[in-house]
């Protein structure tokens, strides 16, 4: 058996928006064993991930050197015939050069790229596609230089039984005092250090605007339930309840949870891109600045499921970031015209 080894260690929305490249390849390479290098806080993602056969943790260049070198060791161990790099950094270049691998495949950017001896010209920082295209292309390219048929993949990425999605939906109800019988909208305030996102008050705003009957959850992630419980408050004095909710059972508990949702609004997050991979209907609020737009960053929903909004086109960069410049009007008007409160999104 041929053996594989594909790079994505970096934050949860970038190895989330690597999940059709895996369903790319282990679809149009059935006989061959996938491994994913990921670091510690993806990894139980990663072994969730239908397509992914093995998983190797990457202690990190920031890791004691005799860490670095045990993975080396590690890595060379498996004797690998080809390395995919999704993300390129010279430590990621480093490693794959390290370990031997004789095929080793990454976008041509930066001093990295004399590391590899297959690269593929990007040119990412145009942002004229989305991440998880660019991603697509590179595995296009190992497929066609080894005389394999690329199989496409499609959505839902993230798939749960109907039995696991009603207990999950049933502990949640129990735990957070929620109506089974109403749709449920999750809203993610928090921002996870990565792009910017709407305020506290915008969100109070565009939650309060939404129409029909159903349950509002405000999610939060590690040190952000402060947030989510300030967010709480807003909206109590808008005569809006809510609840608060955060992973405090681990990333593939939190998953599931949000694949109960039937809505879920955010910012350009982890946990939005974690939504979209289980294909529930998405919202997502980005900058207009080119390397963090809708486009680049555009979740991996099936068609039709997302909308996103942005500031206006501006010339500065504060502008292009300044995310008191969204629309509320046009989002709230444009969810609404969904009918979010009865039937979801369309499928």
């Amino acid at each position: 058996m041929k053996k594989l080894l594909v790079i994505r260690n970096d934050k949860i929305g970038d190895f989330m928006l690597a999940w059709p490249s895996f369903a790319m390849l282990k679809q149009s390479l059935p006989d061959w064993q996938v491994t994913a290098l990921v670091p510690n806080y993806t990894a139980d993602l990663a072994k969730l991930c239908p397509w992914i056969d093995e998983v190797i943790v990457d202690c990190g260049k920031e890791s004691e050197k005799k860490a670095q070198k045990a993975l080396v060791e590690q890595l060379k161990s498996k004797q690998f015939d080809a390395s995919i790099n999704l993300f390129s950094t010279t430590y990621n270049a480093k490693l794959v050069w390290k370990a031997n691998i004789p095929y080793r495949l990454a976008p041509a950017t930066k001093i990295a790229q004399i590391f590899y001896n297959k690269r593929v010209k990007q040119k990412r920082s145009q942002s004229a596609k989305p991440e998880f295209e660019y991603n697509l292309d590179l595995v296009r390219s190992f497929l066609t230089d080894i005389g394999q048929v690329t199989i496409e993949p499609h959505a839902p990425y993230l798939s749960f039984s109907s039995q696991q999605l009603q207990a999950q939906r049933s502990k949640l109800a129990a735990n957070l005092g929620l109506n089974e019988l109403k749709p449920w909208c999750f809203v993610h305030a928090g921002s996870g250090g990565s792009a910017n996102n709407l305020s506290l008050h915008q969100y109070c705003q565009l939650i309060s605007g939404l129409e029909g009957e159903h349950e509002v959850v405000l999610t939060a992630g590690p040190g952000e339930e402060e947030k989510a419980v300030e967010l709480r408050a807003l909206l109590a004095e808008s005569g809006k309840k809510a609840k608060v909710y955060s992973k405090n059972d681990g990333l593939v508990d939190f998953a599931t949870s949000i694949a109960c949702a039937n809505l879920f609004i955010a910012g350009s997050t982890g946990p939005l891109h974690i939504a979209a991979a289980a294909d529930v209907p998405t919202v997502g609020f980005f900058p207009s600045k080119r390397s963090a737009t809708p486009l680049r960053w555009k979740p991996i929903n099936s068609e039709g499921r997302h909308i996103a909004f942005c500031p206006p086109k501006a010339e500065d960069k504060q502008s292009q970031e300044d995310m008191s410049r969204v629309d509320l009007s046009l989002a709230i008007k444009t969810i609404n015209d969904y009918n979010f409160g009865s039937n979801g999104f369309p499928t």
